[in-house]
């Protein structure tokens, strides 16, 4: 879906003969920080299968999951030095294109709907394109995130209801404006620390998407799950220009190709995960509990605009008139 962005990309000549038997032309190193029961790095496998048998072996994808390559930004840097090829990335990318900060603006989407419009559309090409001018590296496919939700051991439905909850965040700024904002008293603490924490009493409540909460067993120290769903975000999988310049263009498009079908595949494999984790959660006794998103909305406003720069608040509006 992104190959539109890059010029010189064309339909390239059927691949003639097989080379399966003889040493790969190119080597694609693909090191991402997740591990190998996770869907990112199933859809990772996809591509490399895909890659492989479409380029007659001519492209050989090694991928290394669990940070064998170090963490994401370790591997970025990689990247750019051309030790490393791939990566899945998300907003960390803002250290470089500050338009890829919106991949993580509270209540920037209204729902999977509004964030797959503008990601696919013309305010998606556009952080595509800041992306691959600032960091020399090009978006393949991009995998929807969980949304985030708050956890805590009264319902919360209104952000009246927060009343000064003690609420653990991750040192986002962002995020801390945000939620104090809404009424919580955010508290920046690493996530190994969370449910001691919270099995302590020293705070409150927690928010992470659902796929976080089930494996750090929340539910043993936390009651609800509240579907504020204030983040939803998207992250990519980018591939060094460099290295896919390097390549013939029937080569480029079997790799272009590979994305669409893994985005596609872990598109399929998020959407059945999200409803395993859900009903896992409330096997292990967790209610969740709908809240009035509007009223959430209209108090969080304020904090996000004030976060933005100039540049990111002209790309929040045009997302909020999608």
């Amino acid at each position: 879906m992104f190959k539109q962005l890059l010029t010189g990309v064309v339909l390239g000549a059927a691949l003639i003969g097989s080379q399966a038997t003889l040493a790969a032309d190119f080597t694609l190193k693909f090191g991402h920080l997740a591990n190998e029961e996770n869907i990112w790095h199933q859809a990772a496998e996809k591509f490399k299968e895909e890659v492989e048998a479409n380029s007659d072996g001519r492209i050989e994808v090694q991928l290394y999951p669990n940070e064998q390559l170090g963490a994401e930004m370790d591997v970025i840097n990689s990247i750019q030095l051309g030790t490393a090829d791939m990566t899945i990335t998300g907003e960390s990318l803002q250290n470089w294109a500050p338009k890829a900060a919106m991949m993580a603006v509270p209540y920037a989407f209204r729902d999977s709907e509004h964030m797959r419009a503008a990601v696919d559309g013309e305010i998606g090409e556009e952080i595509v394109a800041q992306i691959i001018e600032r960091t020399n590296l090009v978006p393949l496919a991009w995998f929807e995130r969980g949304p985030r939700h708050l956890t805590s051991n009264r319902p919360i439905t209104h952000p009246d209801d927060l009343d000064g909850l003690r609420l653990r965040v991750p040192n986002v700024p962002l995020f801390v404006d945000t939620w104090e904002a809404l009424g919580a008293r955010p508290t920046p603490m690493a996530f190994s620390e969370v449910f001691t924490s919270l099995q302590q009493s020293t705070i409150e409540g927690q928010e992470n998407p659902l796929s976080l909460i089930e494996s750090a067993s929340f539910d043993e120290v936390q009651d609800y799950v509240n579907l504020t769903g204030h983040v939803r975000s998207w992250i990519y999988v980018v591939i060094g220009k460099d290295k896919l310049d390097s390549m013939p263009e029937d080569l480029q498009e079997v790799v272009f190709e590979a994305a669409d079908t893994m985005q596609a595949y872990e598109a399929q494999l998020f959407a059945e995960d999200e409803q395993r984790l859900r009903q896992d959660l409330e096997e292990r006794g967790m209610e969740f509990v709908e809240v009035d998103i509007d009223a959430f909305v209209e108090k969080a406003r304020p904090a996000v605009l004030e976060a933005l720069n100039e540049e990111q608040r002209e790309i929040f509006e045009a997302i909020q008139d999608l």
